[in-house]
């Protein structure tokens, strides 16, 4: 992780919340405190700082002006664009270095832990 925010020049709080407009168009904060599993005021000096970078938006909601909505600028978009292709092509390498067979066992057990790990969540709630 420390290496990806050297190389796209973000803190990693930073970078954890830009990646998590790559699922969504809209974030508020509260939405992002919850997925980051911070408090408000940290995500709003997350968010202050990935506005100064130029890479988010706040807009209002249209349908509730009470409401302030993040979303991504051109250049924030570029830059998820950047850092997905980036780790798309570490994960390639990884799977690279196994052998297909070995490769086809993984992915498949990666498969089985997800879902393990989803059924115990589900439990939880």
């Amino acid at each position: 992780m420390q290496y990806q925010c050297d190389r796209f020049e973000l803190p990693d709080a930073e970078l954890r919340c830009l990646m998590l407009f790559g699922e969504e168009r809209y974030l508020t904060a509260k939405g992002i405190a919850l997925k980051m599993n911070v408090v408000k005021s940290r995500v709003s000096k997350i968010v202050d700082g990935l506005i100064k970078k130029k890479l988010i938006q706040r807009i209002k909601d249209p349908e509730d002006s009470r409401v302030i909505l993040l979303s991504l600028t051109p250049a924030g978009t570029a830059k998820l664009n950047e850092i997905n292709e980036f780790l798309q092509n570490v994960h390639y390498q990884v799977l690279s270095q196994i052998t297909p067979e070995q490769r086809k066992a993984v992915l498949t057990n990666l498969d089985i832990l997800k879902a393990s790990m989803e059924a115990v969540k589900e439990m939880m709630i």
